[in-house]
């Protein structure tokens, strides 16, 4: 079978789209149980769904929800989603981040859910969330976290040096040949690979990918995100940037000593932070992420997850329930940045308690309110593309030859672009300049 996936978010609206998809059976979730309840199965990774699902089941007599942990999507979940979609027993629900829902689109295996929502519904959700679900007229599930940007510093480091937060990309710069001139061991930041080098590039409008007409166009080469990859390559250039990949174990080692000073990075950084770098507890803060112009503040956007809705679900309005619900119930919700540090995509949800306590490892900051600056500033116009994980990997090596100083951050950039249209060629995605 072949099915059609039409429709895809685009900067000035919804605009049709037809890909063309290995298609998919039936499911058997989303089923009627023997005493009457709507059953339906939700397969993810975050710390807390398990729990949240409890709950929901606790509160909801009439719908079943059971919980099945898999991978991470990138290490192996994804793959069983679509494994599970061609073969027609996939779940009705699974955790899919919003960089990748447009490829599982453009394989024909989410469902559409737009008829069982409301306009109250999609007013719960900030703007920039609920375009990453809604592709033109169709929604896909609910939004459930963001990903927020902004500077996390070593204010310890900072401090002995008489700066301040930069508040521009021009005083990063000045304080990154300070920090290192004091001592040569010290750094900045480190190098940035695919999502999160993408929020650098969101903040500053430099978007890789859009659709015009009927066809997709590849921008990861453009102008605007020549600036940003000329940028980041001058600092390499100069040797103010760390060698120690991000989340390797150097990585946390140096946030914890001193030797990198900084973290441009999204909100759920500061558990990953907090968890990997002991040593560094109350020597750190977090300020807004630095501006191209100050007069005019854009955050970037890295990561923030939706529950989807998968191909066959037969009981699409029981899915959509729990979905909203997993998003919006305050107490759950509560549990989840505990648990996960999931910044909330819900409006309503941003003045939860958890999210406006003084946090002893940031010197005693409410970091919160930082964020929840941030998330305003989000640009609204950012379109993720049909194959990112194919995008991904290629920026990937390309970036990381570039960090390395084998090439150039541009030429990365450039090259993924090419990768990108020819995959897209091979798979029938019509392109244009």
């Amino acid at each position: 079978m072949k099915s059609t996936v039409a429709r895809v978010a685009s900067a000035v609206g919804a605009l049709a789209l037809t890909l063309t998809a290995a298609g998919c059976g039936g499911s058997d979730d989303g089923s009627s149980s023997a005493d009457g309840k709507s059953s339906v199965t939700f397969w993810g990774w975050a710390p807390g769904y398990a729990q949240a699902v409890k709950a929901f089941n606790a509160s909801h007599p009439d719908i079943k929800v059971t919980y099945q942990a898999v991978q991470p999507g990138a290490k192996g979940g994804y793959q069983k989603m679509l494994n599970a979609v061609k073969a027609g027993n996939a779940p009705c629900l699974a955790q899919l981040g919003y960089e990748t829902l447009p490829s599982f689109a453009a394989q024909g295996a989410l469902q559409d859910v737009s008829a069982e929502v409301s306009a109250d519904d999609q007013a719960d959700f900030q703007e920039a969330a609920w375009k990453s679900v809604s592709l033109g007229e169709q929604v896909f599930g609910a939004p459930v976290d963001t990903g927020p940007m902004a500077l996390f510093y070593n204010k310890k480091v900072f401090d002995k040096l008489g700066l301040k937060p930069p508040a521009t990309w021009a005083e990063y710069r000045t304080a990154a040949e300070k920090i290192h001139a004091a001592d040569p061991k010290h750094y900045v930041s480190s190098p940035y690979l695919n999502y999160d080098y993408a929020g650098l590039a969101w903040q500053a409008d430099a978007g890789w990918f859009a659709t015009k007409g009927d066809a997709w166009q590849v921008t990861m080469d453009s102008p605007g995100n020549k600036k940003i990859a000329d940028y980041w390559q001058g600092l390499a250039d100069d040797h103010l940037i760390s060698n120690a990949p991000m989340y390797d174990q150097g990585w946390y080692t140096g946030l914890g000593n001193g030797d990198i000073a900084t973290v441009v990075g999204a909100v759920w950084q500061a558990g990953v932070i907090k968890g990997g770098t002991k040593a560094g507890a109350g020597q750190w803060a977090v300020a807004p992420m630095p501006q191209w112009d100050a007069n005019a503040p854009k955050a970037g956007n890295a990561g923030g997850s939706a529950t989807a809705v998968l191909k066959g679900c037969d009981d699409t309005k029981a899915a959509w329930e729990f979905a909203h619900w997993l998003s919006t119930d305050p107490t759950t919700y509560g549990t989840l940045i505990e648990k996960a540090a999931l910044y909330p995509a819900a409006k309503k949800l941003l003045d939860l308690p958890q999210l406006n306590k003084a946090d002893p490892y940031f010197g005693g900051q409410n970091i919160y309110p930082v964020f929840a600056e941030a998330a305003a500033q989000v640009g609204t116009d950012w379109t993720w593309g049909p194959l990112m994980t194919k995008t991904a990997a290629d920026l990937d090596d390309g970036l990381g030859k570039a960090w390395a100083g084998k090439s150039s951050i541009a030429d990365a950039l450039s090259d993924a672009q090419k990768k990108t249209l020819a995959e897209m060629g091979k798979q029938g995605l019509k392109t244009t300049p």
